[in-house]
């Protein structure tokens, strides 16, 4: 127990620290919670939660790696108030959701019940983000952090398709010794959601494809089907040589290119039919990956297909493409370049950037490779080239293809060099060169902006999004293989038979151990340093002059080396700032500038008995120089040595001298790294030269690795790291990061730490601001706004470009829309708010005992101007169908009405209405409508306030929106008032003759109502101020109303002539000298009389 007092006192003295927010690049991530869905046992290390139609149920665990039980942690953490909280976020969501404090007997968990209406409220199949989950102690406090993922399994499109015939165990293990080779096709919004298909040899025919959703970590959570049967229903099975050839998988199609043709499925979203396009070329598939949820009608994804040329293709025949649904497939090259006479040269690809509406190709042919850019116009490819050609150097020979980042506009294009794009084709800069080898697959993570490359020889290189550095991360040694990045970003081998990834959070970001141990990425020649500073130092790269031309190259510093430290076998490293290439000095072709982080050790006399003499340096011809040593004690051996040769003599403030060749025991030769800074026949005593070992000669005994992650980043605009934001028109939104160095003994350069490339810059208008603070932290706020009509979305690169290959995060990539969010909404706000539980009793009573809530009668229509009987409206209300319709009777009445909701329904429960449409004032769902709001006669001056509801929060609606205010049953007697300044008077004008209807100002909007029953209004936004269609529908029933016209009037007219004919009468009278009075007595006496006579005939007749 006291060791968990101490424990807990040590964690809360932390809280201040760990309450910075998320910092990526701490440091290795660490799995404090263990934690899994309810129906989903954990397999794997990693969180993987599943939402089903039901409620997330979640229960974690504390990982402990003392004695101490996961229950103890739970009763301490309970006791002290803490509860962990899970966060679900995607790019624009982002939800925080805290697991119970109370415990139950014997409870070793943390549970948390989450409808999934909190999470979501569609249910429909359409492409949707899978979300991150990461789960801390106490929201606020980054203690303990845990992340994972979280998969809706109902709306996943592919996990809805039926792909084929399910594959037992034994199926597919039958298959295994005829693959040839894999192909993976990840979902774009879900990467844990993917395809495996195998490449066949000739002498087995079939189509099989593993799914998972899960992100391969697991073999046998992967579900096999065979597509054989449904490939021949479409071509015949009197073909052979069945197999998989290429695989993409689109946000709503599957495409797989098959050995006898492509392959397209429907439409995921919707049960169809699949199509087959048939060809019997060998080709290859080419896919921009962009993630469509909440997709808008600019967005589209498109596919291309290439083949490799032969006598039996001409030019424009090797390259098709085509977009969403994929059934029409055009050439890639525009029909008059058909005609055009130029060097013959293939398309090895084609690919759409949607940012800039472009088609991208690259070409080549045996002598140049090149790049071209054409404006799409109607989704056609134009004539006319949007940028100059860029043309490649020779060196880049062997062109293989050409891909895009996930979600960005980072272009590669790849083959024996790597060549990155940052304008959309425009120009290109070199990467990466591996001169005889070829890259020939890339694969990308958009969580972690990994890039991982493959050579044909099996090397692995792993660079990041826009990040102009790379290194080589180790190779794989299998036959046959693939790799793949799963939704977080680790990376997997994938192997006909096991799936193999690095489950250890320590390799998140750059998981590699699955390729060995890091490699030393030196390279065999000597390095002669020379020192600029006493911190800062130059080394040079000895190539021999008698170095075949062929192999030069392997001599030399390159870009690989960039970022990477220098590590003496004895003791000493550098950090490397920049690399040069030049011809000069002589002997020396590449050399860096590098840092000096702890001191490089020197020779000692012992060892090289030279160092025991002075030494005079003779310019000995052009390039070499004589190295003379000058003994000082005659008693002393001092003699250059073999041992010495590729040793690099030292001379502060002089150039150093790599000795080349020893000529006797008291002369050698050397080559100097500065020639400019020698002074001839200068003698330099004991003591002042000194003697470093970077040689090879016998061993090599320096080396160079990745430097360890130097900075840390911190996002202050999400939870999420790389969001998406939406800017409506005239709307600007701001992000705000900071890049903290971690660079201990590496000094911080006074200049922005971070660079911001925008995708698209004619689409908005982005300004940047930086600066340093105390801490040498580098502070960035970018800003973009909306200025144009133009609807698009653009990519932003924030990218810390000194950063290491080892730092998890040096990219993020956030997605500006210029466009409507579909989180934005116009809501009108009641005058009165009533309660959801009055609404459901339908009771809610005013001051004066006024039930504000009207029940509507069933299959109800409001009146019309021709009257209450005569409804004319083909909105009904609170429909039933299997009750009578009121109101009925006339033949107009009976031509209109129509069920929406209910048509072709026998009863309301038919109908299916959620609670959400019985309390909708949409008039899409007026078939569901119950109750409304009620109001007394008359209506006057009702403020018709209106709000803006948006992923910001909510603001009123003013100025520059105006309105127009409809009522959707065409009913009259209402009327607005509202008031126009002076500067919207001239826009309100233009719009009203625009529009052909009245326009108002939001602001101060009131509605007067003079009729009866129900008013059903529609409010919608003009165009031009917003890219939202904004429209809100509100709904009053008016009650207690007096008689309508005529009834008033008729009331009138007969009391005002009932009482003139009595005025009449009486004056008639007087002047007649008529008394009705004395008539009536009259009366009355001989009815009497008569009366009298009678009873005394009846008793008479009685005796």
């Amino acid at each position: 127990m006291g060791l968990l007092l101490l424990y807990m006192i040590i964690l809360l003295l932390d809280i201040f620290y760990f309450s910075s927010g998320i910092i990526y690049n701490k440091g290795d991530m660490e799995k404090h919670f263990a934690c899994h869905s309810q129906g989903f046992p954990q397999k794997t290390e990693i969180i993987k939660l599943y939402l089903s139609s039901d409620d997330l149920k979640v229960e974690c665990f504390f990982r402990s790696e003392s004695e101490l039980t996961s229950k103890e942690y739970l009763g301490v953490f309970t006791s002290g108030g803490l509860a962990p909280s899970l966060g679900i976020m995607n790019s624009t969501y982002t939800g925080i959701f805290h697991f119970n404090l109370t415990l139950f007997s014997d409870q070793v968990y943390w549970l948390i019940n989450i409808p999934r209406e909190n999470i979501t409220k569609n249910t429909d199949i359409a492409a949707v983000e899978e979300w991150l989950v990461r789960i801390t102690l106490q929201h606020g406090l980054n203690i303990y952090t845990t992340e994972g993922t979280l998969l809706d399994n109902v709306r996943e499109p592919i996990l809805q398709w039926d792909l084929g015939t399910v594959m037992t165990e034994i199926d597919i293990t039958s298959v295994y010794p005829y693959v040839v080779d894999l192909k993976v096709a990840k979902c774009p919004c879900a990467n844990d959601v993917a395809l495996l298909g195998f490449i066949l040899n000739a002498t087995y025919n079939g189509i099989y494809i593993g799914l998972s959703f899960s992100g391969f970590w697991n073999y046998n959570d992967t579900m096999w089907y065979n597509l054989t049967d449904t490939i021949y229903s479409q071509v015949g099975e009197e073909h052979t040589d069945l197999s998989v050839v290429d695989m993409v998988l689109t946000n709503h199609f599957l495409v797989i290119l098959t050995s006898l043709g492509l392959f397209v499925s429907g439409d995921l979203r919707y049960p169809s039919s699949s199509v087959l396009t048939v060809d019997y070329i060998k080709g290859k598939l080419w896919y921009n990956e962009r993630c469509f949820a909440n997709r808008e009608h600019f967005e589209v994804d498109y596919v291309t297909i290439t083949f490799e040329r032969n006598r039996t293709l001409s030019e424009s025949s090797s390259c098709f493409y085509t977009k969403e649904p994929f059934t029409q497939w055009l050439p890639c090259l525009p029909h008059i370049l058909k005609g055009m006479k130029s060097i013959p040269s293939i398309v090895v690809t084609f690919l759409v950037d949607q940012e800039h509406s472009a088609g991208i190709y690259l070409f080549s042919n045996q002598k140049i490779t090149t790049a071209s850019v054409s404006v799409l116009k109607d989704n056609k490819p134009g004539l006319k080239p949007k940028f100059p050609l860029f043309i490649f150097p020779s060196s880049f020979s062997s062109p293989v293809g050409m891909v895009f980042h996930p979600r960005s506009h980072f272009l590669y294009a790849y083959g024996n060099q790597i060549w990155l794009s940052i304008d959309g084709g425009n120009t290109f800069e070199l990467l990466a060169d591996f001169h005889d080898d070829i890259i020939k697959n890339t694969y990308h993570s958009f969580y972690t902006s990994d890039i991982t490359f493959v050579s044909q020889s099996g090397n692995v290189y792993l660079t990041k999004a826009g990040l102009r550095r790379y290194s080589k991360i180790g190779s794989v040694s299998d036959n046959i293989f693939t790799l793949y990045y799963d939704h977080m970003g680790f990376i997997h081998k994938l192997t006909p038979d096991h799936f193999e990834a690095d489950g250890s959070l320590r390799a998140f970001g750059n998981s590699k151990s699955i390729f060995g141990q890091a490699p030393d990425m030196g390279f065999e020649a000597a390095l002669a340093p020379q020192y600029i500073t006493l911190k800062e130092m130059i080394f040079y790269a000895y190539v021999p002059a008698n170095e075949p031309p062929e192999s030069i190259y392997a001599k030399k510093f390159s870009n690989i080396h960039l970022g990477k430290m220098i590590h003496s076998r004895k003791t000493g490293t550098a950090y490397i700032r920049k690399v040069l290439q030049h011809n000069t000095p002589e002997g020396f072709l590449s050399s860096v500038i590098a840092e000096v982080i702890d001191p490089f050790g020197i020779e000692e006399a012992n060892t090289s008995s030279c160092l025991f003499s002075s030494l005079s340096v003779s310019e000995l011809g052009n390039v070499s120089y004589k190295l003379t040593l000058q003994p000082q004690n005659p008693g002393i051996n001092s003699s250059f040595q073999d041992l010495d040769i590729e040793k690099t003599v030292v001379i502060p403030g002089y150039s150093s001298f790599l000795i080349t060749n020893i000529l006797d025991a008291k002369n050698a030769l050397a080559i100097a790294t500065m020639p400019e800074r020698i002074l001839s026949n200068i003698t330099f005593q004991k003591d002042s030269w000194f003697l470093y070992n970077l040689g090879h000669r016998n061993g090599r005994i320096w080396t160079i690795y990745a430097k360890p992650c130097n900075y840390w980043f911190q996002h202050d605009d999400s939870l999420s790291l790389n969001v998406l934001k939406y800017i409506d028109l005239g709307k600007s939104h701001t992000l705000k990061v900071k890049v903290i160095p971690n660079t201990k003994g590496v000094r911080t350069l006074e200049i922005p730490l971070l660079k911001v490339i925008v995708g698209n810059a004619n689409l908005l208008e982005v300004k940047v601001e930086g600066s340093f603070d105390d801490t040498d932290s580098y502070l960035m706020k970018i800003s973009g706004a909306s200025k144009a009509l133009r609807q698009g979305s653009t990519s932003l690169g924030l990218v810390v470009w000194g950063a290491s290959t080892q730092c998890s995060v040096t990219t993020i990539v956030p997605t500006l829309k210029n466009s409507c969010s579909y989180l934005k909404s116009m809501h009108h706000i009641p005058s009165k708010v009533i309660p959801l539980e009055d609404w459901i009793s339908g009771i809610h009573k005013d001051s004066q005992g006024f039930n504000m809530i009207k029940t509507l009668p069933v299959n109800y229509r409001p009146p019309s101007n021709m009257g209450i009987a005569i409804p004319l409206t083909d909105n009904f209300y609170h429909v039933d169908p299997s009750k009578p319709i009121p109101r009925n009777l006339f033949p107009k009445s009976k031509r209109s009405g129509k069920f929406k909701q209910c048509a072709n329904m026998s009863t309301r429960e038919e109908c299916n209405c959620t609670n959400d449409q019985k309390f909708s004032h949409a008039v899409a769902f007026s078939d569901c409508r119950e109750k409304v709001p009620r109001f007394k006669f008359p209506v006057t001056q009702y403020p018709v306030s209106l709000e803006i509801y948006s992923e910001d929060g909510h603001i009123p609606v003013e100025t520059p929106y105006l309105v127009t205010v409809t009522e959707v049953n065409r009913r009259e007697n209402w009327k607005l008032k509202h008031s126009v300044p002076e500067n919207v008077k001239k826009l309100k004008n233009y719009l009203e003759s625009r529009l052909n209807a009245p326009v108002y100002n939001p602001l101060g909007l009131n509605l007067s109502i003079k009729g009866s029953e129900l008013f059903h209004f529609r409010v919608s936004v003009v165009p031009g101020v917003t890219f939202c269609n904004l429209v809100e529908e509100f709904q009053i029933y008016v009650d207690e109303v007096p008689l309508p016209f005529p009834g008033h009037a008729l009331i009138a007219v007969a009391a005002a002539v009932v009482l003139g004919g009595l005025i009449f009468m009486t004056f008639i009278f007087q002047i007649r000298n008529i008394h009705p009075a004395d008539i009536c007595q009259k009366f009355m006496r001989r009815h009497k009389v008569n009366i009298s006579n009678a009873t005394v005939s009846w008793l008479i007749d009685e005796n």
